[in-house]
């Protein structure tokens, strides 16, 4: 998302000249997708569905797709049922009116909504802190249920040792809307994000080179970059691990990766939803059915992927998919930072580049500002 958009905004709108350098076979960087050997539509980095509330960014990617709309919706697999996820008031719902009754499941909706108003977003460890203790018993009810053992599984931290950054993506809603996400525009590229990012590269100005290694290309002599051996005065934009642009000479940056496990199943359907999260079972964190995701509703089989989440070591292989924010991993961050800023005409961007978490929608963003700058 960060190298197409910033491409085709430099080279459409700038008259620049691009050459985008990949170090994968494809295009799409984790957004990618393809057909399976069973000719359903899969993506192969995990689960991807495109949310936001700007006008500007869904109306810029519309021009190289059309969509498929749809408000995604999550449930967890708890106590042999499934719950809607982020916890909200149909979840209360579901299970507390058969613990203590309606009448109080009502009484504790509206605890709720006093506390913290209709429609809000309220952040676990917040709600645990609650001074009522009836609001605390829920807040306990969701850490111990849906929250504590998926984060330790996701992250291999307890949530008190994550940073709010993280603990804060998951909040209890506050309303009876099942959806994962709120924002107005959401859902997939209607024939998948690849065919999206091939629009978007297709320019007369834009030159993409796959399976290379920006290393194979780019080589630095203190404030200045040379690519092929010649000293190049144009910008550089890098999306890529900032820690392996500089050897790591400092020590690797921690990441949590992941292990993806397709399987098929010749049947109508395997779980009957999108995404079933496995917050308190089961070694994987989560199953994806692409069907459900994709609209591929008039498929004979079904394909599934599990989620296996690990330490990144930076082995062959492996893939560094989540930063692990705290103090420690931010200071080793800003030396490589410091080596970056050195450089004339660099500029880092994306999720490893700047070593944080981005939504598709803030990274189409902030590459569609830093195109405008340069």
């Amino acid at each position: 998302m960060a190298g197409a958009v910033a491409a085709r905004k430099l080279a459409e709108e700038k008259g620049k000249r691009v050459l985008v350098l990949e170090r994968r076979e494809h295009i799409g960087g984790n957004c990618y997708d393809r057909p399976d050997e069973h000719g359903i539509l899969i993506h192969t980095y995990g689960p991807h569905i495109f949310h936001t509330q700007m006008e500007e960014v869904f109306s810029y990617l519309s021009r190289f797709t059309d969509w498929y709309r749809f408000g995604h919706e999550v449930v967890a697999k708890v106590d042999g049922r499934l719950i809607p996820v982020p916890f909200n008031l149909n979840t209360l719902h579901m299970v507390y009116d058969g613990i203590v009754g309606r009448e109080k499941a009502d009484e504790l909706e509206q605890k709720l909504i006093a506390a913290y108003g209709g429609g809000s977003r309220v952040p676990i460890m917040e709600l645990r802190a609650h001074r009522d203790p009836e609001i605390r018993q829920i807040a306990d009810y969701v850490y111990e249920n849906i929250f504590l053992v998926y984060t330790m599984k996701q992250w291999g931290q307890t949530p008190e040792e994550i940073s709010p950054e993280v603990t804060g993506r998951v909040p209890v809603l506050i309303s009876h809307d099942n959806r994962y996400f709120q924002e107005k525009y959401q859902g997939v590229p209607l024939e998948g994000f690849t065919p999206m990012f091939e629009k978007m590269l297709d320019h007369e100005r834009i030159t993409v080179r796959t399976g290379t290694d920006c290393g194979e290309f780019l080589a630095f002599d203190k404030d200045r970059v040379l690519a092929d051996g010649r000293e190049f005065d144009g910008d550089v934009i890098y999306t890529g691990a900032l820690d392996e642009l500089f050897g790591c000479r400092y020590g690797r940056l921690p990441y949590r990766s992941l292990d993806f496990r397709f399987e098929h199943y010749a049947q109508p359907s395997y779980q009957d939803h999108s995404v079933v999260n496995y917050t308190v079972s089961e070694d994987f964190t989560r199953i994806t059915e692409f069907k459900f995701l994709t609209g591929q509703r008039d498929t004979d089989g079904t394909t599934i992927v599990k989620e296996y989440p690990f330490a990144y070591t930076g082995a062959e292989g492996e893939i560094p998919y989540y930063a692990i924010l705290n103090e420690e991993n931010m200071a080793l961050y800003g030396k490589y930072r410091a080596l970056a800023d050195g450089i004339k005409r660099f500029h880092l961007l994306g999720r490893l580049a700047e070593y944080k978490y981005y939504n598709m929608d803030a990274m189409a963003k902030k590459a569609m500002e830093l195109a405008e700058r340069l």
